[in-house]
């Protein structure tokens, strides 16, 4: 009992020394630790929402929207598919969930459905005479739904890191919804911006034969598309609305773009966007400037014309850049929203809150105290009730609550209001384990035991019932962060690392300052 390994001591004195290092920048507000040494911790505890302010968005996943994309691309395919067996057909098309053909031949009405059958999994195929239908089951539905939410999910996590949004929440909830809390976010206008636009880039060649004025008034070409100009603001004076008629067909899709940067013009100093893309997007894009030179090409985001120039040359370097009297902030946006890539489908905001810093203060406060209070009793219970061996547990308390503050700094885990409800928890369960040795200690000092002899038992028969009961609290925290949803997961982190914290500081450093008590005063008896 008296003897610890020097190793043991160094350890113990290290990871106290290293808390109080990692806990310190707390201490500071966020500009005095950048001026810190570049060796000395900068870490501090993220604040959640419900401490810091920001905005908390429900979001709606319109599933719809990719349905109906992916019922489009299937028209495509069974128009190839019949065309290669070279079935004739009529009548190709979707209309509500489902894709229709009638097929001319009826001795290939059971081939074709066999080829349509193919060409999607998750698809139903029936047939009525020589109308064949094809619709997704529920299984499909499902599986497009499930793909649909867990993209946007990852396609709103790079929106969101690319704004520099420290600790975002970010989950599903529900079948086709998201639901975000970002924060200290001071400019929530601009986040519901970004993830308004679904940001779907299309290359298209225009339709130079078809009348936009005959579109306008309602007759579109076969195999065409009228879209609007994205109005832009040059000198101060607003364009007028102009369309263009393009070809339905996507000559080079954005979904091979690899990056996307805001620059400027070197003639005009005007904002632009710089893209690149990858092997195969390179390829295409070459391959289409070089056999249509001297025709606009048409640059369109969200069924929008960016722009039309005319293609003056092969374009063979895989990249390009995007020009539409952008400001330097849309310049920023559009390229992150092209480098985060394309959302699946349109989101909606359903509800927005706005959690004011005023409030995150008032939580703050509230914890302060009752974290202040609750040591303070616990502290003079355990002086009333221990003596001297209830001020090594006081300082051992003290000491883990620093290490719970440096821990949470290191991790840039996020403290909530369930938090700090885990950590005022966590100073009642923290001498919980102290309580238990020096009971075990008088019990044998009762038993005529010398102080030394009654310590060294106190300690060694204990420590299995320590473990025990923390474990089993630990296993019960552990879980609670592997199911539960965001408030829950914030008291569970705080909870798992007061668990961990306070069996270091209760079962080593208690013990180290009660040897070193008994190497300098050799005591007769024990005073507990």
């Amino acid at each position: 009992m008296v003897y610890f390994a020097k190793w043991k001591v160094v350890l113990i004195l290290a990871i106290v020394g290293l808390g109080f290092l990692f806990a310190a920048p707390n201490l500071f507000d966020e500009k005095a630790t950048n001026d810190f040494p570049g060796f000395f911790p900068h870490k501090q505890v993220n604040l959640g929402l419900d401490l810091r302010g920001g905005s908390h968005l429900l979001l709606e996943v319109k599933v719809e929207a990719v349905v109906k994309e992916r019922l489009n691309s299937l028209v495509d395919g069974v128009r190839i598919a019949l065309r290669r067996e070279k079935i004739r057909y009529k009548r190709l098309g979707h209309r509500g969930n489902g894709v229709f053909v009638t097929i001319l031949q009826a001795d290939k009405v059971d081939l074709a459905k066999s080829l349509l059958a193919d060409i999607e999994q998750g698809f139903d195929v029936t047939v009525d005479g020589s109308r064949i239908s094809v619709r997704p089951n529920k299984e499909g539905l499902r599986e497009i739904r499930d793909a649909a939410v867990a993209q946007s999910i990852e396609i709103v996590r790079r929106r969101i890191d690319e704004t520099g949004t420290k600790e975002p929440t970010i989950q599903r909830q529900g079948e086709d919804r998201i639901l975000l809390q970002l924060p200290g976010v001071d400019d929530p206008e601009r986040v519901k911006r970004l993830l308004g636009r679904t940001a779907k880039m299309t290359f298209h060649l225009l339709d130079l034969d078809g009348s936009i004025e005959e579109a306008i008034q309602g007759r579109v070409p076969p195999g065409s598309l009228l879209l609007p100009l994205i109005e832009s603001n040059r000198g101060g004076k607003k364009d007028e609305p102009r369309h263009y008629l393009v070809q339905k067909r996507v000559a080079v899709g954005g979904d091979h773009l690899v990056d996307s940067q805001p620059s400027f013009d070197n003639r005009t100093n005007e904002p632009i966007v710089s893209f690149r893309f990858d092997t195969a997007g390179g390829k295409r894009f070459a391959d289409v400037t070089r056999k249509n030179v001297n025709k606009p090409f048409a640059i369109v985001l969200d069924n929008k014309v960016v722009s039309a120039p005319v293609i003056r040359e092969p374009i063979l370097g895989g990249s390009g850049q995007i020009s539409g009297g952008f400001t330097t902030q849309e310049a920023n946006d559009l390229a992150l929203l092209l480098r985060a890539g394309a959302l699946p489908a349109p989101l909606i905001i359903l509800e927005e809150r706005t959690v004011g810093p005023g409030l995150g203060a008032d939580s703050i406060a509230a914890g302060k105290v009752a974290s202040i209070i609750g040591l303070v009793f616990v502290v003079i219970f355990m002086v009333i009730v221990y003596g001297l061996f209830g001020v090594f547990a006081d300082i051992a308390l003290l000491v883990n609550m620093v290490l719970i503050v440096s821990v949470l700094s290191a991790l840039q885990a996020t403290l909530t209001l369930p938090g700090i409800a885990g950590i005022v928890l966590t100073i009642g369960m923290a001498v919980d384990a102290n309580v238990l040795v020096f009971e075990r200690i008088r019990e044998e000092v009762r038993a005529g035991r010398t102080p030394i002899s009654a310590i060294d038992a106190g300690y060694s028969r204990a420590i299995s019932t320590i473990i025990d009961a923390n474990l089993t609290t630990l296993i019960a925290a552990v879980i609670l962060f592997q199911f539960g949803s965001g408030p829950i997961k914030g008291f569970a982190v705080t909870l798992m690392i007061g668990i961990i914290t306070s069996m270091f500081t209760a079962i080593m450093l208690t013990r180290l300052l009660v040897a070193g008590w008994i190497r300098r005063s050799r005591p007769t008896k024990v005073p507990i």
